[in-house]
């Protein structure tokens, strides 16, 4: 598959290079590794359909979603997307795996996980496979059940359980340097309000959906100010654009 490069030097890229060599963790400020977040909406501004994001997209924004997968680090997802989309284990393609390697990261990122309830669906490979890793952050006095995976917990007070704070536990306690955010538009907002936001990649898919009250990429409330965003590339095929902004160090 290729898509059209229109900005910033206009061409023909493969999907394969269009995501790649994008060395985020060189990028990691002091205290907390450098976030990416990766969504996909209508041209009318739905994050959702029928409450899940996979019907917006097709096999191309499919594949650059899990391309994007082999630069980060690590995979942080809200609960409430890994119940809506039933995350399972996240890099399964040994080319996707190689790939990876090829970039100088583990064959398989850590998963992380923010729930306060431990309300998440335990039966989808994410849990079963042996070789899934996962670092759980939970303000839940209980215990995750027994599951295959290698699940590490961290509990927090739930006025602790913030993103930031999260952040700053990978790069400490698991060495994270590059997070990638997958959403949902909650854990979008938090990162937004806590300045903890660095890139968006955003996927914009030539479809209506309607409905005024869909959720769109960031959650309500409103954020306290607009969030100012720098436009890198773009990329278009099928008719849909892929967006690469970059969040002002000044915000």
């Amino acid at each position: 598959m290729a898509l059209r490069r229109l900005y910033p030097e206009p061409g023909e890229v493969a999907v394969e290079d269009a995501l790649a060599g994008l060395r985020l963790d060189e990028r990691a400020p002091d205290g907390r590794p450098y976030v990416v977040d990766n969504m996909v909406s209508t041209a009318d501004g739905r994050a959702a359909i029928d409450g899940h994001a996979g019907p917006i997209g097709d096999a191309l924004d499919r594949a650059l979603f899990l391309r994007l997968r082999t630069q980060a680090d690590c995979i942080l997802v809200g609960a409430g997307t890994l119940r809506a989309e039933r995350y399972g284990h996240l890099v399964r393609d040994p080319e996707l795996r190689a790939a990876r390697v090829a970039e100088g990261l583990e064959p398989e990122p850590l998963a992380c996980v923010l729930t306060r309830s431990l309300h998440v669906p335990w039966d989808t490979s994410l849990w079963t496979d042996p070789d899934s890793r996962v670092a759980l952050y939970t303000s839940s006095p209980n215990n995750p059940p027994p599951c295959p995976a290698n699940v590490t917990v961290h509990r927090m007070a739930e006025a602790e359980l913030t993103v930031d704070r999260v952040l700053r536990s990978l790069r400490a306690d698991h060495g994270i340097r590059s997070v990638l955010c997958e959403g949902g538009p909650t854990v979008n907002r938090q990162l937004l309000e806590a300045q903890a936001l660095d890139e968006l990649f955003l996927s914009v898919e030539p479809k209506l959906a309607g409905g005024g009250n869909g959720p769109t990429i960031v959650g309500a409330p409103p954020l306290s100010k607009p969030s100012r965003l720098e436009l890198v590339s773009i990329h278009e095929g099928n008719g849909a654009l892929f967006l690469r902004y970059r969040a002002p160090a000044d915000g």
